[in-house]
């Protein structure tokens, strides 16, 4: 959409509107390829005069940054014409001269002041609708002399492709769709993808835009570990790493310039894995992605999303296939009427008055955050000095046994002097919970949507996991296992969840590549199974097993 609106065309071999005239391309079988990303790398680097790239060495400089002065030079030299084809021009479409590079027309946004997702799952499935390993991208490796085992050959009438390591067989492409097929996300997350997944396990098909980045930033790194060798997976890793953090809700601008020289060698080790022809226009502009989101800020402020669905519902307009353009008038304009009326109906569901899904209600200001189930009660640490001066030997135990009744003692005697301290929301805790207590299957919290496991394993969404940070800085993870409320006097109430915690252990925790995986057959903390609320979601791990 923007090289639309800037009037720069995203085909041939200047394609990069950043790159410009010196955008990296060279002609493969049937297609322009963007290949050659050693030029970013340092002039002294070893891969410079490696030969595994293309059987040649690259000593090219890195593209020229244009400024603003010189692309408003090239613009002075693009011709007002016709666009598409016209008896001006013998009733076919006019070619562009060579001074005026990629650029198809000249914006009208020029004149204002202010203006001086990847086939790499096709390939790794060997999908043959998706894939950018074809017979001509094996013909273009015999044609720069390089990785003769890809080279395709003849056996007797046949024409054979060698299995390529960056490719699934047809066990592991099975394994990979079974793994996606079992993994379920918290509500909202995203949609459910085994929907995606075909009867024989063999292909996923259907996936939307916000599917391929939901398998690209939190699937394709944990399912590739143990399908392709050490080198592919970790360089797919890599890239999957930099979406998530360009994705994030928060980028930093430090980040973004240390992943602007990690991508070059990310593209860099993908050369020496893909053939040339994996390498379209949409390999070569995800280079520009850090600098774009250094200027523009966080990617989901920006992305396409909202236009897609709208586009959608457009079409859901269509009902006479013949003028679409008429159904999409009416519908919109019926559409807007009932909007418009919606909005003086108080006591009718509307667009306008009706909750959120994940929606917890409204809830009055506490001055506790124990009553707003956001961190523990007070006074623990106190407690803990008193029973150490009384020289008893195991404060710890003693601290769980006599804390309830100390700090019913020390409130109220606080209390009975009028301490400024004491208000009604500490007397209502440390006068204790009433004994009858409230279980529920599940519950919202500050619009997270919680489900005990009991519950969680017949449903096709999982919000069962449970993440807690702890005082030094370390995680521990843990399944809901019971939601429990607790009444207090003057109308309080705390909800606490009861939960089984894995054993964290360097033997039962693994972290590699920002992928955490965890041993979940080990039980830890069972004297102290209760906390508030925070959330994480488990996957299982192809390359350590279902556990």
């Amino acid at each position: 959409m923007c090289r639309s609106l800037s009037g720069w065309s995203g085909q041939g071999y200047k394609a990069c509107p950043t790159c410009n005239e010196d955008t990296p391309s060279m002609r493969v079988i049937g297609k322009t390829a963007y290949f050659g990303h050693r030029r970013f790398l340092p002039s002294t680097h070893c891969w410079r005069s490696n030969l595994d790239f293309d059987g040649r060495t690259d000593r090219k400089r890195p593209p020229r940054r244009f400024s603003s002065v010189d692309i408003m030079d090239q613009l002075r030299r693009v011709k007002t014409t016709i666009l598409g084809k016209h008896p001006n021009y013998g009733g076919v479409k006019r070619k562009r001269g060579d001074d005026e590079l990629n650029w198809r027309k000249k914006s009208i946004f020029y004149e204002l002041p202010y203006w001086a997702e990847i086939d790499l799952l096709g390939t790794l499935m060997g999908d043959p609708h998706k894939s950018k390993d074809t017979n001509n991208a094996r013909r273009d490796l015999q044609n720069l002399g390089i990785r003769s085992e890809l080279h395709l050959y003849e056996d007797g009438n046949k024409l054979m492709n060698p299995a390529a390591e960056y490719t699934f067989s047809e066990a592991n492409r099975r394994k990979f769709c079974r793994f996606v097929r079992s993994v379920k996300f918290p509500d909202g997350f995203a949609a459910n993808l085994w929907k995606n997944v075909a009867q024989n396990d063999s292909r996923i098909v259907g996936l939307k835009s916000h599917d391929c980045h939901v398998i690209m930033q939190r699937l394709l790194p944990v399912g590739c570990r143990s399908l392709v060798n050490k080198t592919i997976s970790s360089t797919i890793i890599e890239l999957c790493t930099f979406f998530n953090q360009l994705c994030a809700r928060t980028v930093n601008v430090t980040d973004m310039v240390k992943a602007q020289d990690q991508l070059v060698i990310i593209l860099c080790k993908l050369e020496r894995i893909f053939p040339p022809a994996f390498f379209d226009i949409m390999i070569h502009l995800v280079l520009h992605l850090p600098e774009e989101a250094i200027l523009g800020g966080p990617v989901y402020m920006r992305w396409m999303y909202p236009f897609g669905r709208y586009l959608k519902r457009l079409k859901d307009y269509v009902r006479n296939a013949a003028k679409p353009e008429g159904s999409i008038s009416e519908g919109y304009v019926v559409d807007e009427a009932l909007t418009f009326c919606s909005r003086y109906f108080d006591d009718i569901e509307t667009r306008f008055n009706r909750p959120d899904r994940n929606d917890d209600g409204i809830h009055r200001t506490r001055r506790l955050f124990v009553f707003e189930s956001q961190c523990k009660p007070m006074g623990k640490h106190q407690h803990k000095q008193e029973l150490q001066l009384r020289g008893c030997l195991n404060p710890d135990e003693a601290h769980r046994n006599e804390f309830a009744d100390w700090f019913f003692e020390k409130i109220y005697a606080m209390n009975r002097v009028h301490a400024l301290k004491v208000t009604h929301e500490l007397l209502s805790l440390a006068s204790k919970s009433n004994i009858f207590v409230s279980s529920y299957p599940a519950c919202i919290v500050n619009g997270v949507r919680f489900v005990t496991h009991a519950r969680d394993v017949r449903l096709k969404t999982q919000n069962s996991g449970v993440s807690v940070p702890g005082t030094e800085n370390e995680i521990f993870y843990g399944q809901l296992q019971e939601i429990l409320e607790f009444s207090y006097l003057n109308d309080f109430s705390v909800v606490l969840f009861k939960c089984k915690w894995f054993r964290c252990d360097s033997r039962r925790m693994v972290t590699k590549n920002n992928i955490t995986s965890i041993n979940i057959t080990s039980e830890s903390y069972k004297d102290d199974q209760f906390i508030l609320a925070s959330q994480a979601f488990y996957v299982e791990d192809p390359s350590r097993g279902p556990n």
